[in-house]
């Protein structure tokens, strides 16, 4: 039996990305499973019992804990011995692979979610680079969850093309195909709309993701507030949690609040629910690893607006399934709303190849099989 242990800064990613893959090696492979995340009592009285849980304090962002993380994981791989630590999310790369490599942990997989320092500049910017490169540096393999991350790697310096490669199409768990089941839609469409008292004339764009400068969310309040001008039928849905709302336009925040078209649905398992009560699906972002909340959209049949970036480029197609937008610009995304409110049939048609992109492309049952084999591959002789 192989020891794996996948690590996280936080339990939000082990449960968005990774517990299913883990229950998919558990039942198709001889694996003994660790998860290693912040302290999360909440988190731990869901885990099954076949997989193994280690707290180790860590948050986001800059930390002297970090430290201590490190450490605590160099005690905790020498006492567990794995012949696997699969890493993501910046903080706990970093100090995971550090951790694996002093020990001598055999393989140690970064899967590269995303790139921070993208979106920093100065000196900040080359900091975080190289925090980045350690970690590629201190790995065995790189999985980057985008085919455009993974170029964008390359040309960087970040690791060679001979370290790393992209598992199947992408994406860092792909869709669930049972959760995400377009037959619902129509009677999901009527829930969530009834729920928000939205009239089944309304023309509703949704957001999904954390609600902070980096997602695009000031540029997305510009845009709604003129849009609403011209369209009086139209509503915003904004699922997620308020997070550094101090990076966010306190101006446009504070008129958010006090729209009564622009909903604050919080944070929710059933998004497939809200994403059936959209007309068109909004990415403003400024930076992702892939954006899997593009393929959930899609297997949903919504049509797509995201900035043209590294990630989501790879979650769409521009033209067939939504459109590219540049980043950091209203002008840009305002237009391209504006073409799929006019233009319905245009947008019926997306609506129609995004449910087809997306299922054949990124089904997660076919993603989970390139993921065990994969991993059988990495730990061949070990």
């Amino acid at each position: 039996m192989k020891k794996i242990c996948f690590i996280t800064t936080i339990s939000a990613t082990l449960k968005a990305f990774v517990v299913e893959t883990a229950e998919y090696l558990h039942r198709n492979g001889d694996y003994d499973i660790t998860f290693i995340c912040d302290t999360d009592e909440d988190f731990i009285n869901t885990l099954p019992d076949y997989i193994n849980y280690i707290p180790v304090s860590m948050k986001r962002g800059i930390s002297l804990s970090g430290i201590n993380a490190t450490f605590k994981m160099i005690t905790i791989f020498k006492k567990e011995k794995f012949d696997m630590v699969q890493y993501s999310t910046p903080n706990a790369s970093f100090y995971a692979s550090i951790a694996a490599i002093l020990v001598g942990v055999p393989v140690r997989l970064y899967c590269q979610c995303g790139l921070v320092y993208v979106s920093f500049s100065g000196f900040k910017r080359k900091c975080f680079k190289i925090i980045e490169k350690v970690t590629c540096s201190c790995s065995t393999w790189i999985e980057p969850v985008s085919f455009s991350n993974l170029r964008f790697s390359h040309a960087e310096g970040l690791y060679t093309k001979n370290k790393s490669s992209v598992l199947w199409n992408g994406s860092s768990s792909g869709v669930n195909l049972q959760k995400f089941d377009i037959k619902y839609k129509e009677d999901w469409r009527k829930e969530i709309r009834s729920k928000y008292g939205i009239k089944e004339n309304s023309y509703v764009m949704g957001f999904v993701g954390r609600i902070t400068r980096d997602k695009g969310v000031n540029e997305l309040y510009a845009t709604c507030k003129k849009f609403f001008q011209e369209q009086s039928n139209s509503v915003l849905l904004l699922i997620g949690v308020k997070e550094e709302i101090e990076t966010i336009d306190q101006e446009l925040f504070n008129w958010s609040l006090n729209e009564n078209r622009i909903i604050y649905c919080g944070w929710t398992n059933e998004v497939e629910k809200y994403f059936s009560a959209m007309d068109v699906f909004i990415l403003p972002s400024y930076r992702e690893g892939f954006g899997s909340v593009v393929i959930e959209a899609e297997a949903m049949g919504v049509p797509v607006i995201v900035t043209d970036i590294p990630g989501p480029t790879d979650a769409m197609v521009n033209g067939q399934t939504g459109l590219l937008v540049n980043k950091a610009d209203v002008n840009s995304l305002i237009n391209a709303i504006k073409i799929l409110y006019k233009q319905q049939d245009l947008a019926q048609r997306m609506s129609r190849e995004a449910y087809f992109f997306a299922s054949n492309n990124f089904d997660s049952e076919q993603l989970n099989q390139h993921i065990l084999e994969a991993r059988n591959k990495l730990l061949k002789g070990c």
